[in-house]
């Protein structure tokens, strides 16, 4: 199954928040596997701009560093997840990053992985995996 990662689960993840453990189990399958889990460019720029306004640059250096350890594959945007992003923007209450996690699930016919409450208005459109 493709898995798809938000921001919220990538931060997650990164801050040892409750929930860690599932990420950490994922990414050991998809090594085991041989596979990656999916994000978008939206959503990277998304984790890189908290940590540069929360922490500074030497700071997302190094979580940049952490980041190109992990089986993830960073997905550019293109005209096609861009259109479906706009879709979910106008049609549900999520914020406009989120959209393109919620359309690259859909376009892939994956499964979401988040613990961001926000999806819940998405579970009839895509697959989710709640962390917590």
């Amino acid at each position: 199954m493709i898995r798809i990662l938000d921001a919220h689960a990538l931060m997650i993840y990164l801050e040892k928040e409750p929930g860690h453990e599932k990420l950490e189990s994922l990414f050991v399958q998809a090594v085991e596997k041989d596979e990656h889990l999916l994000m978008t460019t939206v959503n990277y720029g998304e984790i890189y701009y908290i940590i540069l306004r929360e922490c500074g640059q030497t700071k997302v250096n190094e979580i940049e560093a952490v980041l190109r350890t992990l089986p993830i594959e960073v997905i550019d945007v293109d005209i096609h997840l861009a259109k479906e992003a706009a879709r979910f923007k106008a049609l549900k209450k999520l914020s406009y990053a989120d959209c393109f996690a919620a359309a690259l699930t859909k376009i892939r016919k994956g499964e979401l992985v988040t613990g961001d409450r926000e999806f819940k208005t998405m579970e009839n459109e895509i697959k989710i995996v709640w962390i917590s």
